[in-house]
């Protein structure tokens, strides 16, 4: 069961890990937020129907292969360009409302299975929604305002920030402009409305300000651990002894309350202290897990563990998102989502083998994964009603200033 499950994951994950690189370098260079957003719609769209026709093996895995690639860069692309043009204030409650479409859209795809039970229908009706997507929704979705501003596209920016307050029955004030954060940092230049030269970043770039560099390392490492324990309590249902299809009904409700109250908590707590608390929450209950036995009513209360131990990872995972959009500027903010994603994809490849190790072992694991995750998140700064900054010089300039701040009091 392991063998043939696992490699199938290792294969899947694979792809989307170098899908994730790719387009978030791709998002943050040329193709902008809503080009990789419509290539990788289109190589799901193509992809997925050549599957449903795929006359062997051979071509079936080439295409799998193609069609994951595309996939690791829709739930980074779509996630930045949904989040970025909203202000500190709503950002949080935003972004925290995509994922009850991501979990709504694997309950829609239970229900598409059901209906399509021939593998070759199942890859056209689920590759459809990709085409609708392609054709009903993306020409009505514009590009993020902040992507032109840092390719010193300002004219293009003005107008999509001049429809958005249309669009809200307001109507920007005469003599506003936008500029990079960099420009507001320097008061002898004077922002104009005129198109100007583009700034770019890649992840040498962030490994190289003293700023981002840190908090790259870290991001990774949480997520990393994050998503061991995430995906590995999910697959630890087999080490359980109770009944598989209840457990894996109970894990998936726990996950969206787990939404609901980061929502909640999010701008009351804070990014930071509310990532700390669901990865030990989780941690906690993960050891209490490793103490209890796998017999008579003690396996009852061991997968109440696991549900517990799901829940308060399930929060951590997509807080992650949030708060790692907002610890890197726009300039290279795909990229660090990419880096990211990699990092949770290689922490769902060990996962299985972590749950091979049976008994305790696996609640073990999880424990220090949780545990030292949120000992990481202590290291990172709090980003609650922080401005989105855009390029690395204005994130670094304004770092300065609170440091300068800090010392003079």
């Amino acid at each position: 069961m392991y063998t043939k499950n696992s490699s199938l994951i290792y294969t899947s994950l694979d792809n989307v890990i170098s899908g994730a690189g790719i387009f978030g370098h791709l998002s943050d260079s040329n193709l902008g937020r809503k080009g990789s957003l419509t290539m990788v719609c289109i190589l799901n769209t193509i992809t997925g129907t050549l599957t449903s026709l795929a006359p062997n093996y051979l071509s079936y895995v080439t295409l799998r292969f193609l069609t994951g690639f595309s996939t690791g860069g829709v739930g980074l692309c779509a996630f930045v360009l949904a989040t970025e043009p909203i202000g500190p204030t709503m950002r949080g409650v935003a972004g925290m409302s995509t994922f009850y479409f991501f979990s709504s859209g694997i309950a829609l795809l239970a229900g598409i299975a059901y209906l399509f039970p021939e593998w070759r229908q199942l890859y056209i009706a689920s590759t459809l929604p990709s085409l609708l997507y392609i054709l009903f929704v993306l020409p009505f979705v514009s590009e993020s305002p902040r992507w032109y501003l840092v390719k010193g596209r300002i004219k293009a920016a003005m107008a999509i920030m001049s429809a958005i307050a249309t669009t809200n029955g307001n109507h920007l004030p005469p003599g506003v402009i936008l500029a990079l954060d960099e420009d507001l940092c320097s008061p002898a230049v004077t922002p104009a409305i005129k198109n100007k030269e583009a700034v770019s970043g890649c992840v040498v770039d962030i490994i190289r300000s003293r700023v981002t560099r840190t908090r790259l390392f870290l991001s990774v490492a949480i997520n990393f651990m994050c998503s061991v324990v995430y995906y590995g309590l999910s697959l630890n249902v087999v080490n359980l002894g109770t009944n598989l299809y209840l457990n894996v009904i109970l894990n998936s409700i726990s996950e969206m309350p787990a939404f609901m109250l980061t929502t909640l908590f999010l701008d009351k707590l804070g990014r930071k202290p509310l990532t700390i608390l669901t990865l030990w929450f989780s941690g906690f209950f993960c050891f209490l897990g490793s103490l209890i036995g796998n017999k008579g009513a003690w396996q009852g209360v061991r997968m109440v563990c696991s549900i517990l131990g799901i829940f308060g990872m399930a929060g951590t995972y997509n807080l992650l998102f949030i708060y790692t959009a907002e610890l890197f500027p726009t300039v290279v903010r795909n990229v660090a989502l990419g880096c990211t994603t990699q990092a949770s994809q290689m922490g769902a490849i060990l996962a299985p083998v972590v749950v091979i190790l049976g008994d305790w072992w696996p609640f073990v694991v999880f424990t220090v994964c949780g545990m030292s995750g949120g000992m990481f998140a202590f290291y990172l700064p709090e980003t609650l009603n922080q401005p989105l900054y855009d390029t690395l010089t204005g994130m670094e300039a304004a770092e300065n200033d609170e440091s300068d701040a800090t010392t003079s009091v």
